[in-house]
């Protein structure tokens, strides 16, 4: 779902659930020519759930593997990067998807 949100907008998708030894990206996209870093978040309840949810220790493995991520992969090692939080809140009744752009800076920096 997060997925094609994304593609409606332009991003292009270049690698889903993306895994190191760091531990794993959800969805890796490029948004013109920026390199963007996606963490999706799926809750039944609340926003504030979601947001929480990505602690100092996520933000530190996201990084780490974003990190590999681009030292596998040459081609993009000029690219600009971005780390975004998509969050699917699923209601009975309805699902609503919320981007938040630059949700939080690379640990590594």
């Amino acid at each position: 779902m997060a997925a094609e949100y994304l593609n409606s907008f332009g991003y292009k998708i270049i690698h889903r659930n993306y895994y190191s030894q760091y531990g794993e990206i959800d969805i890796i996209a490029l948004d013109d020519d920026l390199l963007v870093f996606l963490e999706v978040k799926t809750r039944t309840s609340n926003l504030s759930s979601a947001l929480s949810s990505v602690s100092y220790a996520k933000q530190l493995k996201l990084s780490k593997t974003a990190s590999f991520f681009l030292s596998q992969n040459h081609q993009y090692e000029d690219n600009f990067t971005r780390f975004d939080l998509i969050v699917v809140l699923k209601k009975p009744d309805s699902t609503k998807i919320q981007h938040f752009k630059d949700a939080f800076t690379s640990v590594l920096e």
